[in-house]
């Protein structure tokens, strides 16, 4: 699959069928998101594979609202990204690099995250990526190592859906010239 295909047919998939994604897959997803640029090639997001069907329904039953609580039911494996924090947007004195102050670990964590989903979709599985959960309890049930913030769950899987996709916005509406 070509970069722009793949960039044009990577949809938000919320309903999986219940195939397995093999551990291998989800090494080589990680593998290609570690070509994700970041700030000084600081590389600090880490994943968490959830395979665990009683650490799934915690996440789920405890951290989440209905709609995410069916997203991750749904879905054989939940990956959980992570950041090593401040080190990306930071000096090596700990001081912030940017007035955007520690903003660009998300920024980083973001870049890494979709390269993840894109990686997905071209070997044929589903992702959405889903922020709306009690991060505190999450970063608990999933023992996420200190010194590292929680950012993103990611449900993946093989699709049982195609969504069509969404009208976009024009290029007129998006792009200005100065």
């Amino acid at each position: 699959m070509d970069t722009v295909t793949c960039i044009k047919t990577r949809r938000s998939i919320r309903e999986f069928t219940g195939q397995e994604v093999s551990k291998e897959i989800l090494e080589e997803l990680v593998e290609t998101a570690s070509f994700a640029p970041s700030w000084k090639h600081t590389q600090t997001t880490r994943y968490i594979a959830i395979t665990d069907p009683e650490i799934k329904k915690c996440l789920a039953e405890q951290c989440c609202a209905e709609h995410n609580r069916n997203i991750i039911n749904s879905a054989p494996v939940v990956v959980a990204t992570t950041i090593v924090d401040k080190r990306s947007g930071f000096e090596r004195d700990g001081s912030y690099s940017t007035i955007r102050k520690d903003n660009w670990q998300a920024f980083d964590n973001g870049i890494a995250t979709q390269t993840f989903c894109l990686a997905a979709n071209e070997k044929g599985l589903g992702t959405v990526i889903m922020g709306l959960y009690d991060i505190n309890k999450a970063e608990e049930i999933l023992e996420v190592p200190e010194g590292q913030l929680l950012m993103a769950l990611i449900a993946v899987g093989y699709p049982n859906q195609e969504p069509a996709a969404l009208k976009r916005k024009t290029v007129e509406d998006l792009l200005t010239f100065r």
